[in-house]
């Protein structure tokens, strides 16, 4: 069962909310001074026959904003964001389980990869997007080594079975592209959307988010 968010006092009263249930997400739109209330719906994600990578991450980012949307208590613009691996021209899910994590790792082992990250922000009848699409080089991985970082716990929700922002760090050679899209919010894309909208992000003031829903994301 899905809850909608309580409106909050006045002066705490968010700005926007975040159509997703990232952490990493959550702790960028505060490093960018944003107050917002976390609001999130449970969609579909699959590829469509002969989607790239790109119109998928779309897709799904403005899908995810339109569902919260729909749930939203305040009329305030919602922001949905969603970031895909992608080796071959073959989008890499979250891992299904211990062999897909390793099998998945093994694969982007000493290759370059795209990391697809995409934004959207709706408000009412108005959907703009932002999109970024980054090239990763891996180092080597060896099968014991992917199997200790699935211990870790760190892969077990991750696009690609990695964070590049955590452990799964030792493993980037290079980036070309944008490092937060990475993580999962690509923040100079996501500044310039958000003053589309009239909402600028204020330097050194981060700010606490609203009190999440429970919904899991």
């Amino acid at each position: 069962m899905r809850h909608r968010p309580e409106p909050v006092p006045p002066l705490t009263s968010p700005e926007l909310y975040l159509a997703s249930r990232s952490p990493r997400r959550a702790a960028y739109l505060a490093q960018l001074g944003l107050r917002y209330a976390v609001l999130s719906a449970d969609i579909a994600e699959q590829p469509l026959p002969g989607q790239s990578p790109q119109e998928y991450a779309l897709r799904i980012a403005v899908e995810k904003a339109r569902a919260a949307a729909a749930l939203a208590p305040l009329a305030l613009p919602v922001l949905g964001a969603d970031t895909d691996v992608a080796i071959d021209g073959e989008i890499l899910g979250k891992p299904r389980d211990r062999d897909d994590a390793i099998a998945m790792l093994l694969r982007l082992s000493g290759r370059v990869h795209e990391v697809c990250s995409a934004v959207a922000i709706v408000h009412g009848a108005r959907v703009e997007t932002a999109l970024t699409t980054t090239r990763v080089q891996f180092g080597a991985v060896n099968a014991d080594d992917a199997a200790a970082y699935w211990a870790s716990g760190e892969p077990c929700d991750k696009a690609g079975a990695y964070a590049i922002q955590g452990l799964g760090g030792r493993w980037i050679v290079a980036i070309d592209g944008s490092y937060s899209g990475v993580v999962g919010l690509p923040l100079h894309e996501t500044v310039g959307l958000l003053q589309r909208f009239g909402l600028a992000a204020r330097m050194g003031t981060p700010a606490a988010p609203s009190p999440p829903d429970t919904a899991r994301a």
